[in-house]
Formats: structure tokens, C-alpha cells, sequence
């Protein structure tokens, strides 16, 4: 996932922990040659920084103000995520994709009261975490990011 998402053009890879994470030790070393080798690969000159794994709680408190989350949540009914993007105003963005097994309840509706989040489907199948991440990435650049027209 961090290969893709450094081909796509992210600045900054934040593991998020949450109440259905499978992965409770995240090896930082391994993304960062990950990220290095993607980089070489495709010639890009600047590497994504890679910050400390992060409880979703914790996250949503110390939320930037103003700064866009795109939540993919694959429980909303199907609707064109376009829609979404095109709302979101020019700046920093943020893309939340799920863990195995998707969000609880409980994360969904604290999602849910965040006035920066912009929660949008990725279509009716259940998507493997690093494939949701081209999609919403890939969607995220379309409308909002280096993609767009002018």
C-alpha cells in the first residue's frame, strides 16, 4: 500500500489504529525502504514522511482544523464519491481507508460528527485495504489533486 500511495503523490503515511486493526505492530523501517524503492522507481524526487501510528480517538481529537478528511466507509450506500470531492475545498486532504473487517458503529458515527469529514464509497465491493487505497487515491487526484483539470 505505501509503494502505490507514494506513486500516487502522498505527502504523509499515518498508520491508523482502530478497533478492528490487524496489524498491532507496524514495522516503520520496512514502509520507509518501501517508500524509498517505489520513489526510485519512478523517479519521484520527494519521499512521503512517514508519522507514528495513531489510535483513531486520538486522531479525530487532534484533527487540523480545516483540513479535509475523506472517509471511505464501504457501508454507505452507493453514490457517485465525485459528488463529495467536488465540495471539498482547495488544501490539505487527508484519505482514511478501513481496516479487515471495516469500521465498528462507534467509530462511524465519531467519524460522522467531524465537520471536515467527507465520508464517500468506493462502489459495491469490498475492496482489499491497498486496492481501496489506489481508488480513493486515484479519485482523490481526479477531482481535487494533481489530476485536475485547469
Amino acid at each position: 500500500m505505501v509503494q502505490k500511495a507514494t506513486e500516487l503523490g502522498v505527502s504523509i503515511l499515518r498508520p491508523v489504529i482502530t478497533r478492528r486493526t490487524q496489524a498491532y505492530r507496524i514495522n516503520l523501517e520496512r514502509m520507509r525502504a518501501n517508500i524509498i524503492e517505489a520513489a526510485e522507481q519512478c523517479g519521484i524526487l520527494h519521499i512521503p514522511e512517514i508519522a507514528e501510528p495513531i489510535k483513531l480517538e486520538s486522531a479525530l481529537q487532534t484533527w487540523q482544523e480545516g483540513r479535509a478528511l475523506v472517509f471511505c466507509d464501504e457501508e454507505i450506500s452507493v453514490s457517485s464519491p465525485l459528488e463529495t470531492l467536488r465540495k471539498i475545498k482547495p488544501g490539505p486532504v487527508a484519505v482514511l481507508i478501513g481496516p479487515e473487517g471495516g469500521f465498528d458503529d462507534d467509530e462511524r458515527q465519531a467519524l460522522s460528527q467531524q465537520p471536515s469529514v467527507h465520508t464517500i464509497s468506493l462502489g459495491p465491493r469490498v475492496m482489499r485495504a491497498d486496492t481501496a487505497a489506489v481508488a480513493a487515491l486515484s479519485l482523490v487526484n481526479a477531482v481535487l489533486g494533481d489530476w485536475k483539470p485547469a
